[in-house]
């Protein structure tokens, strides 16, 4: 089935070219359309802020989206789910509910399309919990011969899979590991002493399951999302210097937290306390470009210093930063790939020229951190030297998808070439 072509991003900040889009309903048209196409592109959510899922302008391709492959089946031992690649997060913990189970993390919007997520290894937060693509443990995709195949985790090219970036094929559906659903709760904390903040960042960082540092970088307060499950131990405040902020907080000041997951502590499920906004709601602004850089954990206090220091040089453009840990995994073009990360991200306004100015300057500044971007976020690094396992991901490329079906602009010119 053939749909007028998606114009932009999500964020309306992003243009795409497809010449048209195709929403096969099942795995042979979709298995028909792959093979009769000379160049395609996978695209889910569109919650992108560069132009990974793109085609060139005037170029004769097609995006193809699995919005239909929403299916739900649970494993035997209810320790792993098979889902439709189509499915969003939101989506999922709908499927899971009547089981009872649930996703170990996820990230800040439940609104992104699960394989989406996972191809561009999009995280929630944790200094022991794994961005999303960790919880995989197989990924089946339709290559450009139209063949379908199936990864697991330890199969050799696993590793190389995983977190994709649309460059191997069309993923259908993928198996999660999954955990019995608890609820969660969340409260927001006030750090009146910024500046010393980079000294203490690890251990609040630690503070929960999942932690966030919402910031201006301009030396006025922090507020500091803490979540974690039903039975985890009682908060340690006593030491940090953090105090609980009474009503409710949105991530971005001045900005109505209607839209919010609930705070104050009170229990609910893990999809409305893990996610920063609700599944029911437009998430964040929406007129805005998002940047993001990982830097290895143990640089998380000078690489915050370093950020510090040109905060009034990203104050025309940042609507807000978060700063967040994620853990170490084995997945070639992981940012986390052999390093637990210190991560830094940026909510810009939606000018474009604004926002790539104060990127720039933010890579500046971390360069001597060897920071590596998130796939899905506006950056200008070269990246190529940041990824050990990045020729083996090429060769295994080269060995799927020979005729550069998959291959797009943003693939050549970041990561493929060179």
């Amino acid at each position: 089935m053939t749909h007028d072509p998606r114009r932009t991003s999500w964020s309306g900040t992003v243009p795409y070219h497809f010449a048209r889009e195709h929403r096969p309903h099942d795995l042979d048209s979709l298995r028909a359309l792959v093979a009769g196409s000379s160049h395609l592109r996978p695209v889910g959510t569109a919650h992108t802020f560069n132009d990974l899922p793109d085609a060139a302008a005037g170029a004769e391709v097609a995006a193809v989206s699995v919005a239909a492959f929403d299916e739900l089946q649970v494993g035997d031992d209810r320790t792993w789910v098979r889902v439709g690649a189509g499915l969003t997060h939101a989506q999922l913990a709908v499927a899971l509910e009547p089981h009872g189970l649930a996703l170990e993390n996820l990230a800040s919007l439940p609104h992104l399309n699960v394989a989406g997520a996972v191809a561009t290894a999009t995280h929630g937060s944790g200094v022991r919990t794994g961005n999303l693509a960790t919880q995989v443990r197989a990924v089946e995709l339709v290559l450009a011969s139209g063949d379908v195949v199936t990864v697991r985790r330890g199969d050799r090219d696993f590793d190389g899979t995983v977190v994709g970036l649309g460059a191997l094929g069309v993923v259908t559906s993928l198996e999660l590991d999954v955990v019995p659903a608890v609820d969660h709760r969340q409260v927001v904390l006030l750090d009146g002493d910024p500046e010393t903040l980079p000294d203490r960042l690890a251990s609040v960082l630690a503070l929960g399951r999942s932690v966030s540092v919402f910031t201006l970088w301009d030396g006025s307060a922090d507020r500091v999302w803490v979540k974690s499950r039903d039975g985890d131990p009682e908060l340690g405040l006593a030491t940090t210097g953090l105090a609980p902020m009474t009503g409710e907080q949105h991530p971005i000041p001045g900005l109505d937290p209607v839209h919010c997951t609930a705070q104050q502590g009170v229990p609910g499920p893990w999809v409305e306390r893990l996610p920063h906004f609700r599944p029911g709601f437009l998430p964040s602004v929406g007129d805005e470009v998002q940047s993001e850089f990982h830097v290895p954990f143990e640089h998380a206090a000078d690489a915050a210093r370093a950020v510090r220091a040109v905060g009034e040089h990203l104050a025309v453009a940042l609507q807000v930063a978060e700063i967040r840990a994620v853990a170490a995994d084995t997945l070639w073009l992981s940012p986390q790939f052999g390093q637990t990360t210190c991560s830094f991200h940026f909510t810009w306004v939606g000018d474009t020229v604004l926002a790539d100015a104060a990127a720039r300057v933010v890579e500046e500044a971390l360069a001597p951190f060897a920071p590596r971007p998130h796939w899905g976020k506006h950056f200008t690094l070269d990246v190529r030297r940041a990824y050990p396992r990045i020729d083996d991901f090429r060769a295994l490329r080269d060995r799927l998808d020979p005729d550069r079906t998959f291959v797009n602009p943003w693939l050549e010119r970041v990561l493929l070439d060179g």
